[in-house]
């Protein structure tokens, strides 16, 4: 597949991804008709959502992966869907309030505290659900597991309050916005789609130069996930370069520095790079070897 091929096919899965489309493969459709027979299927998708799937998918051909799996010696794992998945999805594109219980770290219970729930969101590293709401009477922003919650209720909310809860909420998740921009290394080129897989859980843009045949990156992600960021920066090695961000420029350079320390290949851990583009460029050949 040539430059253009790869241009014109990122164009297209962009804009079917702004319209709200997913374009399924054969083994994919496949796939979800078997992964439909699933007990699970049940308790994750509401009842109608199923039915409708499964008219869908009525003439496509069973894979038969579950008669044909045989799991032995499995670790314990957390179920990823949540019961309470649903409930939550619901009061929150209807922009409604609502009451919860929960358990605190320490084993207390606030019961009944009103809220306004905006986000749904799973950490890839704790493997957890959490929702994200503002506390009403504090005017707090909290992150509740939904594996701590014991109840939560819909209450009644006017769409004047909601749309000012909502208002109020932009403002505050863009202050905490931050952002970076990554170089991915010409020589790289080829692992475009693997390198966009690997952010696939942030918002990106992604820009071409033409003349020094360079793809330009620009993440935007939460403060809260510079961690994960970085991770993700690390496994991708030598592939990509931090240009623009210099607080994870600095953090690169430190955990290669230490690293570099370590395993004795130098004992200078003060050393600053002269350049910025060298932090990126020594974290990634740290992450690399």
């Amino acid at each position: 597949m040539n430059l253009f091929e790869k241009m014109f096919n990122y164009q297209v899965m962009a804009k079917l991804g702004e319209s709200g489309t997913v374009a399924l493969t054969r083994h994919e459709r496949a796939w979800l008709k078997s992964m439909l027979t699933h007990p699970a299927a049940e308790s994750a998708l509401a009842p109608e959502t199923r039915e409708k799937l499964v008219a869908i998918l009525a003439d496509e051909p069973d894979a038969g992966y579950l008669g044909g799996l045989q799991e032995k010696a499995r670790s314990v794992e957390r179920q990823v869907h949540h019961p309470l998945l649903r409930p939550l999805r619901r009061i929150i594109a209807a922009k409604k309030g609502m009451r919860i219980t929960y358990t605190l770290r320490n084993g207390s219970v606030q019961r009944n505290v009103r809220g306004f729930p905006y986000k749904l969101e799973y950490s890839m590293v704790k493997r957890e659900w959490y929702v994200l709401w503002m506390h009403l009477r504090r005017r707090a922003w909290m992150a509740t597991k939904l594996s701590n919650i014991m109840l939560v209720e819909y209450s009644a909310m006017s769409e004047e309050a909601a749309e000012a809860n909502l208002a109020r909420i932009s403002t505050v998740l863009a202050d905490r916005k931050n952002q970076l921009t990554l170089a991915v290394v010409p020589a790289y080129n080829r692992e475009l789609s693997r390198i966009l897989y690997a952010l696939s859980c942030f918002e990106k843009e992604v820009e071409y130069d033409e003349l020094s045949d360079t793809y330009q990156i620009q993440l935007e992600f939460s403060g809260d996930d510079s961690d994960y960021v970085l991770s993700k920066i690390r496994f991708l090695g030598m592939r990509v370069i931090i240009v623009e961000g210099a607080y994870h420029q600095r953090r690169m350079y430190e955990s290669a520095t230490k690293a570099l320390v370590r395993y004795g290949v130098t004992d200078d851990a003060d050393s600053q790079p002269s350049d910025p583009a060298e932090v990126s460029e020594t974290a990634g050949e740290k992450d690399a070897g």
